[in-house]
């Protein structure tokens, strides 16, 4: 309404303002336009006025102008702006500067910025050595943000699970019975730590306690064990069977010779010992007769080498030959066996596990849907705890240390509390600062994931509440003691102002401003200290 008035008001004004000037412009050239020109009149005049009239709004909007200009000139005179007033006057007294006392906690504060993020991010590939063609992803892939623990499955390729294990060394061979090294000690730990039996953990042997351990570790991740190469049922009851004919060989040849051992019979001995006495009577007669006794005497001796022969013992070498060749037999049967039925006993290939240290593990980012072919990196994950990650000058990181307390901004407003937990090396550049928040919870997690948040760590702070001045307020003493000029009566007169000086003793400084405590005169919140004149 008010507004609508003004423009009211202004529109009569200058309607106002017209007639008036219509009004001088008649009074000026003559409103005669009906009338009949006087005898005597001179064309000239005529003329002139008929120009006017003709261009009479014109003339009136020229003669409106002059009469503004006029007037504003006569206004710019007489009003005066209170700026140009008060430069026109002369400049104040000087009088003295202060400001007053503070009260309140006073920290040195080191100011950065991190990156949110999970500590320790790795890419995790799966060994697809041992699959026989593609490597399709047929299951189990976690989302995004999902934690992998121990016993977690991280995928499943072509229908069999990548078990997941704590561990630092990665699995780089299939293991089953009789191997031995330090992955299998790992996996012994592993299978230790998550409460499954591997036999003696101290032995870096894959024996039949360790293939049981992982039977069972199957068995708590869902999945069998992986399956016995075809024939493999077969072939254990085959050697089971010539390990039998082999021991079977074996008795067989150890009797032989244990016959062969117990030496020769009492008839044996009486019956060599009656054919070498018989020959002996026969070469006596014959040589009683004149005969030639040369053959019975050969044959004599013969029978003397053979009742010898039972006395020194039977030869048992061949009996102690088929024994040996028995016993190799065995030993062979035996290998065949044992190999027979590592092929059946679980076994832990090592595309089926994944060993990772620091679990749980969470997940970043995953790189493979269901039916892909893993190629690469199959998913990026780090660790579970929350960490900032930022960087400091030189200068700063000089003032951090680790287990220093911070706060930073969260995104949705306020602080939140955080820990320095490492510093990187200075070496004239950059420092790394790496520090752990408070405990969040699942929303703050959300919110700041990804962010880029405003550090404050607090290098220095007062043990509560003290009293702090700005730098400026401090002058030095005749011994070089730290005081402050306390202003008592009114500052805006200058040298005349009533003041006190009081002795201070300094502390922390931070912003501009820095801990003061009375040694001498009283000082307290409020009180308006000189900084300048």
């Amino acid at each position: 309404m008010a507004l609508r008035r003004k423009k009211n008001d202004n529109a009569d004004a200058a309607e106002t303002e017209g007639t008036e000037a219509e009004s001088a412009f008649d009074a000026i050239v003559g409103d005669d336009s009906d009338a009949a020109p006087e005898k005597g009149a001179s064309k000239g005049s005529g003329g002139w006025g008929r120009v006017v009239r003709g261009n009479r709004g014109l003339w009136i909007t020229a003669l409106v102008a002059v009469v503004a200009l006029g007037g504003g000139i006569a206004l710019g005179h007489y009003v005066v702006s209170p700026f140009d007033k008060a430069a026109g006057e002369e400049a104040p007294e000087p009088g003295l500067v202060t400001v007053p006392v503070e009260f309140g906690a006073l920290s040195n504060d080191v100011t950065i910025r991190g990156d949110v993020g999970y500590d320790d991010a790795v890419e995790l590939k799966i060994d697809t050595s041992s699959f026989e063609g593609a490597a399709i992803v047929t299951g189990q892939v976690p989302e995004r943000g999902a934690e992998l623990g121990p016993l977690s499955v991280a995928l499943e390729v072509t229908g069999r699970p990548v078990i997941v294990l704590p561990g630092e060394l990665p699995a780089y061979r299939t293991l089953r019975i009789g191997a031995s090294g330090p992955d299998v000690t790992q996996l012994k730990e592993s299978l230790a730590a998550v409460g499954i039996d591997p036999g003696d953990v101290g032995s870096d042997v894959f024996d039949q306690a360790t293939a049981n351990a992982v039977g069972a570790l199957y068995s708590q991740a869902g999945y069998t064990s992986p399956a016995a190469e075809d024939g493999s049922a077969e072939a254990v009851v085959s050697a089971e069977a010539g390990v039998r004919d082999a021991q079977q060989q074996i008795a067989d040849a150890q009797k032989a010779l244990a016959e062969a051992q117990k030496g020769p019979t009492e008839i044996e001995i009486r019956e060599a010992d009656g054919a070498v006495d018989s020959l002996w009577r026969q070469v006596k007669d014959a040589e009683r007769a004149g005969e030639d006794a040369s053959d019975l005497r050969n044959q004599m001796e013969i029978a003397k080498l053979q009742r010898a022969a039972l006395d020194v013992g039977a030869d048992t070498s061949a009996e102690q030959s088929m024994v040996a060749a028995a016993n190799e037999g065995l030993t062979a049967a035996q290998e065949q066996l044992a190999k027979a039925q590592e092929a059946v006993q679980p076994y832990l290939p090592s595309s089926e596990v994944l060993f990772m240290n620091e679990l749980p593990r969470r997940v970043d980012e995953v790189a493979v849907s269901r039916g892909d072919t893993v190629e690469g990196a199959a998913m990026t994950v780090s660790g579970a705890t929350v960490q900032l990650t930022a960087s400091a000058g030189a200068t700063e990181a000089e003032l951090l240390e680790e287990g220093m307390a911070a706060t930073f901004a969260m995104p949705s407003g306020g602080d939140h509390g955080a820990t320095i937990t490492s510093i990187g090396k200075n070496d004239g550049g950059r420092v790394s600062v790496v520090l752990e928040p408070d405990e969040l919870t699942a929303e703050q997690l959300d919110e700041l994931r990804g962010e880029n948040v405003r550090v404050n760590i607090a290098v220095g702070a007062t043990d509560g509440d003290v009293l702090s001045v700005p730098y400026a307020a401090l002058t030095a003493g005749p011994g070089g003691e730290s005081r402050v000029e306390v202003v008592e009566g009114d500052p805006r007169d200058g040298d005349a102002a009533k003041t006190r000086i009081v002795t201070v003793e300094t502390g922390l400084a931070s912003g501009g401003y820095v801990e003061v405590t009375p040694t001498e005169g009283e000082l307290a919140e409020g009180d308006l200290v000189v900084v300048g004149s």
